[in-house]
C-alpha cells in the first residue's frame, strides 16, 4: 500500500511549479507599483515645497540653534545703551547743578562786594568833608594853618557839596574839577574823600598851598 503525505484540511494546497512562478511575478509587480507610487509622491512633495532637503534641514536646525543667542544679545545691547543714556543724563544733571552753584557763588560775591562798597560810601557820606580835608593836609605837605584858606576856597567853589555842578562848565564836586579836562578817578563823582584828595593834589601841583590858591581865586575869580 503506497503512503500519501498528510495535508491539513485548513491549509490550502501548495502551488505547483507554475503556480509559484505566477506568485513571484505578482509580487514583483506589486513592489514595482508601490515604488512608482512612492517616487511620484516624493516628487509631488518636493514640487509643492513639502519635502525639505537634508542641507535645508541642517540650515534650519542651525538657525534654530542660533536664534536663542540672537535673542540674548539684543537685550544686552539695549541694556548697555540704556546704561550709557542714564550715565550721560546724570553727567548733564551734575554739570547743570555745578553751573548753578557757580553762578550762585558769583552772585553772592557780587552782592557782598556791592554791599561793602555801599557801606563804605555811606560811612564816607556820614563824615564831615571838612574833617576829612583837615585830616589829609599833612599827607600833601600842608600845615594845619592852611585849612582856613582851604575852607574859604571850597566854600566859594561848592560849599563842600559832593554833587555841586557848575551849569556853565564841566566843573563838578567839592574842588570843582573840570570833568572834561582832567583825568579823574573812577569814583570821583560820588566819593567825597576822592574829591578832596584830588583837590589837594591839584592845589599842591598848581599853587603850592591852599592859601596861594585862595589868593589867586580872589584876584581872578577862578583857580
Amino acid at each position: 500500500m503506497s503512503h500519501r503525505s498528510y495535508t491539513p484540511k485548513h491549509a490550502a494546497p501548495r502551488p505547483t511549479g507554475a503556480g509559484r512562478a505566477a506568485v513571484r511575478a505578482s509580487a514583483r509587480r506589486t513592489t514595482l507599483i508601490a515604488s512608482t507610487v512612492a517616487v511620484s509622491a516624493t516628487g509631488a512633495a518636493v514640487g509643492a515645497g513639502l519635502l525639505v532637503s537634508p542641507v535645508e534641514t541642517m540650515a534650519s536646525v542651525s538657525a534654530a540653534d542660533a536664534s536663542p543667542l540672537s535673542v540674548d544679545v539684543a537685550p544686552a545691547a539695549d541694556r548697555e545703551t540704556r546704561d550709557e543714556d542714564v550715565s550721560r543724563s546724570a553727567e548733564r544733571r551734575a554739570d547743570r547743578q555745578e553751573k548753578r552753584e557757580a553762578r550762585r557763588e558769583r552772585q553772592e560775591r557780587l552782592a557782598k562786594r556791592e554791599s561793602r562798597e555801599q557801606r563804605r560810601a555811606e560811612r564816607q557820606a556820614a563824615k564831615d568833608p571838612r574833617s576829612v580835608a583837615r585830616s589829609l593836609l599833612g599827607e600833601y605837605g600842608f600845615a594845619d594853618d592852611q585849612f582856613g584858606c582851604l575852607d574859604a576856597l571850597w566854600v566859594s567853589e561848592s560849599d563842600w557839596k559832593v554833587d555841586a555842578d557848575n551849569p556853565t562848565s564841566s566843573a563838578y564836586g567839592i574842588p570843582q574839577a573840570l570833568t572834561e579836562t582832567h583825568d579823574l578817578p573812577a569814583d570821583y563823582m560820588t566819593n567825597a574823600e576822592t574829591q578832596i584828595r584830588w583837590g589837594l593834589g591839584y592845589i599842591a601841583d598848581s599853587y603850592g598851598s591852599p592859601c596861594s590858591a585862595w589868593y589867586f581865586k580872589q584876584a581872578n575869580n577862578w583857580y
